[in-house]
């Protein structure tokens, strides 16, 4: 059977370097480069570079931090710079910390509009407690994948086009088992590009900014300072009285503990 699995595929790659093929064929992998290289399709895998495949493709990302004096201002600000620039807004928080209001929001902006939407953010930022603008390169993995996508697909159609001729079922099952892993490995390359091209044509950006609040006690006078302390007396006599009040079941049982021991030892004297 392994002699006619490899007339199979030496029929698929129509190829008529003899031994070579066979090797390749027999280990039916068209993802290891070395064994490409032995057979003869390396320019399946790597194609002659076009001028599209020469563009580079190019993932940013930023992270602007920074302390506004009105966090609504800003806000509306950059929900429209968002709008302006044709963003899409992933994820818009807002929290209070002990001495604080703040917001974050990630936003997602067509890579042509990345610099002027954080030139825009930036206008009257006096200085920023975070700035990072990241550029990660992808070309190299881009043109990869679309390489090894256009080698499987190929072989994906010979496969189709031998499984018209099988001549029994085991060789059909064997012939379709591979075009299931041929196909899998098909669309996960494709997943791949996918969110390559959607990282690179629209970039994130996130974003977080605060206003600094004065609601802390070193701000309060003296006198309330003092009011605050006879307040705090006078709740705490309060809740004193309040526990006694609770306790009178134990004071009672202390109260007929006395009272007996007091007549036990009254009529012990009158013994005497």
């Amino acid at each position: 059977m392994k002699i006619v699995s490899a007339l199979l595929l030496l029929y698929v790659l129509g190829c008529s370097n003899g031994e070579r093929d066979k090797k390749y064929l027999a280990d039916s992998s068209v993802e290891e480069m070395e064994v490409a290289e032995e057979t003869g399709i390396r320019q399946y895998l790597i194609p002659e570079a076009t001028p599209e495949e020469q563009e580079q493709k190019i993932i940013k990302t930023a992270r602007l931090a920074f302390e506004t004096k009105d966090v609504e201002a800003t806000h509306k600000k950059i929900l429209r710079l968002a709008s302006q620039y044709k963003g899409l807004v992933q994820s818009d928080n807002s929290g209070k910390d002990y001495n604080r209001i703040y917001k974050n929001l990630t936003v997602r902006i067509p890579t042509e509009n990345f610099q002027p939407f954080i030139d825009g953010i930036s206008e009257g930022v006096d200085y920023f407690d975070q700035r990072n603008i990241s550029r990660e390169d992808v070309s190299e993995e881009f043109v990869d994948l679309e390489a090894r996508l256009k080698a499987k697909r190929i072989l994906e159609e010979r496969y189709l086009e031998l499984l018209k001729k099988a001549n029994n079922v085991k060789e059909m099952l064997e012939i379709e088992r591979e075009l299931s892993n041929i196909r899998e490995e098909i669309e996960a390359k494709q997943g791949r590009l996918q969110y390559l091209q959607s990282q690179v044509s629209m970039s994130t950006v996130n974003i977080e900014f605060y206003k600094t609040t004065a609601e802390t006690g070193i701000t309060q006078s003296y006198g309330q300072k003092m009011k605050n302390a006879f307040q705090g007396g006078w709740n705490g006599i309060s809740v004193f009285f309040l526990g006694i009040l609770y306790l009178w079941p134990l004071f009672l049982v202390a109260l007929i503990t006395v009272f007996v021991l007091r007549i036990f030892l009254k009529n012990r004297k009158k013994r005497n």
